[in-house]
């Protein structure tokens, strides 16, 4: 398989300042013979012969933009991309596509797959990416805007599937919460489907992310429950230790002595107190400790 190869064409300026010298030297000796009445007729057809390949010779003109390329084929050979800018001349007889070298950016539409755990959800994604191989890019696919575009909705798809959308254990990798992870994941499955067509994959990330509509409710719900569930856990962590905090400290200072059922109810006392949602109301103890 061929690659791509840089070739530079002539000056554009000097082929056209010979153009333009040629062009007038042949008009200029025809006007000449006719005012003369000279019958050399093989020279005016000369003349004409000459601003005819003028003619021809200007189809090869052509200018490269910065930032952009020119794939240049003759009779169906490829003889070689122009990537330098400025004003050049060709082969006339040759076709010449141009290609935009700079960076470019796609945007999916938001498609709706499911998700490792089998849950619906809507994502789409940015991708953005250039051309860096012109023959690949003309020559190995029919369409290499239409191919990125494809190819990168198929790699989402695909990255949906392996990942659930949330983690419900510290260490998981997800799509909500491991954005970094996911993104360089993307971008590497993207670029090996788009490096058959000479595309480079600058970057790629989640530019949407969503449960599916008729899922969404109940797992807000769930979320909910979850971060309830996890905050309780940390605030029983909390006071548990606070708890024990409490009795080493009574114990070290010989506050007093307290048998195992006064522990166990200053215990459950101080959790009532430390995991209330709302403030506690004591009881004063007027009487002894065990009445």
């Amino acid at each position: 398989m061929a690659n791509e190869k840089e070739v530079g064409g002539l000056s554009g300026w000097l082929v056209v300042f010979v153009m333009l010298l040629a062009g007038a030297g042949a008009v200029w000796v025809m006007a000449t013979l006719e005012s003369s009445g000279d019958g050399l007729d093989w020279i005016k057809a000369a003349g004409v012969l000459v601003l005819v390949l003028d003619g021809v010779c200007a189809a090869g003109l052509t200018v490269v933009n910065p930032n952009e390329a020119s794939v240049v084929t003759l009779f169906g050979v490829y003889k070689g991309t122009i990537k330098r800018a400025g004003f050049c001349w060709v082969n006339p007889l040759t076709t010449r596509r141009k290609l935009s070298l700079r960076v470019r950016n796609f945007e999916s539409a938001k498609l709706k797959v499911n998700e490792r755990d089998g849950n619906p959800i809507e994502i789409a994604a940015v991708v953005v990416w250039r051309i860096v191989e012109t023959f690949e890019a003309v020559f190995n696919v029919d369409d290499y805007q239409n191919f990125v575009h494809v190819q990168s909705e198929a790699a989402v798809r695909n990255l949906a599937t392996t990942y659930p959308y949330d983690s419900h254990e510290d260490g998981n990798v997800s799509l909500r919460l491991s954005a970094g992870e996911v993104s360089d994941r993307m971008r590497h499955e993207i670029q090996d489907r788009l490096s058959k067509a000479g595309i480079e994959v600058i970057e790629a990330r989640i530019s949407h992310l969503a449960y599916a509509p008729e899922i969404a409710g109940a797992m807000l719900r769930r979320q909910q429950a979850t971060a309830i569930i996890a905050a309780r856990q940390k605030i029983v962590e909390g006071a548990v230790g606070m708890v024990e905090m409490a009795l080493a400290e009574i114990s070290r200072k010989n506050v007093v002595a307290l048998d195992e059922e006064r522990k166990a109810a200053m215990v459950s006392n101080l959790l009532v107190v430390l995991c209330s949602e709302r403030g506690v109301e004591p009881v004063v103890n007027t009487g002894t400790l065990y009445q």
